[in-house]
């Protein structure tokens, strides 16, 4: 049986793995990067619609969830966003920042495809550095030996380490082979996980209430949406898109509530934000009472949706025969609209997965578990969850990086 030593396994060759690899490897460090996956990055490469939200210019701990986000701040500071993008204009790759109706978002994209220009800025500079990646190889067998590492791989080889690099991710999309590997490891050597859930997820409605919403199936607005939690420190409202779908909602707005939301609570939703309805409407009715109602709230909001919230609210007919009781009751289901979702779509379409390895347990200026010497975890495995755009992502090469300087 071969055996061969290194100083670095890095196991998982997504953003945060092949990040630290690099590091590692420009270090003068001996890197073996392992992945089952048939291709590295695969989350890079379906990420941004295949260009790659690959960071956020107002990147800070701010952006960020788990029981101590302000565990990113030393990781997130020694590599900014600003750092990455100099790789990426180093590399000649082409991008643009996303804008909403003229504002800045702040989310960078590639020009082009994220699998040419992003995963191959990351695996040539692991060829650069001497990396070795191995992909369609997992870990079948893992022990301490000595100070170190004893790994069976699944190709039949065995692999001597220094250092142990987890960066398998989360549970978030599992068709791509997304596991809990990194928590079993994590609890196999009494480093407490937190509680895990799908984060940056479409919400999903029960039965009746599906029904009742149907005919809004494909309407899509810009939305305001907060949280209603029990718990305080959850409050959170977010400025985006908000789609209907035929299971409940999805969009940019309620993918990042998603992450502010549990079972049991309210969302709230202003789809109108800023403008108030009722006098815009009291406004039309003075000026053109003959026209239907719902025609003059469908200069404000979606038409469908208009004449949903028409016909829910018993407002028909023309403008000039709706009472100021009537249109206060229409400026309430456009702008404060609550709603109890049931659930979320899960793991198979959750972008991200919320919790993960104690932060408590690693030191966040290496990333190393402090009882655990040679063992790191980085990315998505660490409770540490970023807001949608660019923000996830941002954590994986400033994690990656971070552990990358010490492993």
């Amino acid at each position: 049986m071969s055996r061969a030593s290194f100083d670095v396994l890095v196991v998982g060759a997504g953003a945060a793995g092949m990040m630290c690899a690099v590091e590692a490897g420009r270090r003068g460090r001996r890197v073996l990067v392992v992945d089952h996956a048939a291709r590295p990055g695969e989350k890079i490469r379906i990420s941004g619609g295949g260009r790659c939200n690959f960071t956020n210019l107002g990147c800070g701990p701010a952006n960020f969830l788990g029981e101590n986000p302000r565990f990113a701040t030393s990781a997130l500071r020694r590599f900014t966003q600003h750092d990455f993008i100099k790789r990426v204009d180093r590399a000649g790759i082409a991008w643009h920042e996303k804008t909403q109706n003229g504002r800045s978002l702040g989310q960078l994209f590639c020009d082009g495809s994220a699998k040419q220009q992003i995963v191959a800025l990351l695996t040539d500079d692991m060829a650069e550095a001497g990396v070795d990646l191995r992909l369609k190889t997992g870990v079948d067998r893992l022990s301490r030996s000595g100070d170190g590492w004893s790994v069976g791989l699944s190709d039949g080889s065995e692999v001597a380490a220094a250092s142990l690099v987890v960066a398998t991710g989360g549970k978030s999309i599992p068709k791509m082979g997304a596991t809990g590997w990194a928590y079993d490891v994590a609890r196999r050597f009494d480093i407490r996980v937190t509680e895990t859930r799908p984060a940056l997820v479409p919400l999903t409605f029960e039965a009746g209430l599906l029904e009742t919403l149907a005919p809004l199936a494909g309407v899509a607005v810009d939305a305001r949406i907060a949280s209603a939690p029990a718990d305080k420190g959850r409050k959170a409202r977010f400025d985006e898109a908000m789609l209907f779908t035929h299971r409940g909602l999805s969009g940019p707005a309620v993918l990042q509530i998603s992450s502010y939301w549990r079972e049991g609570e309210a969302i709230v939703a202003a789809m109108a934000p800023g403008l108030d309805v009722f006098e815009t409407l009291k406004a039309a009715r003075a000026d053109n009472g003959r026209q239907a109602a719902h025609n003059a709230l469908a200069h404000i909001v979606p038409r469908r949706l208009a004449e949903y919230v028409c016909a829910r609210e018993g407002v028909s007919g023309n403008l000039a025969d709706a009472s100021d009781k009537a249109l206060r009751r229409l400026d309430q289901a456009i702008n404060a609209w609550s709603v109890k979702p049931v659930g979320s779509e899960g793991y198979r379409t959750a972008e991200v997965t919320l919790g993960g390895i104690d932060t408590a347990a690693l030191d966040q200026q290496t990333m190393q578990a402090r009882t655990v010497p040679g063992l790191y975890f980085i990315g998505e495995a660490v409770d540490v969850t970023g807001w949608l755009g660019g923000y996830n992502f941002q954590w994986a090469w400033s994690s990656g990086w971070a552990a990358g300087q010490a492993c």
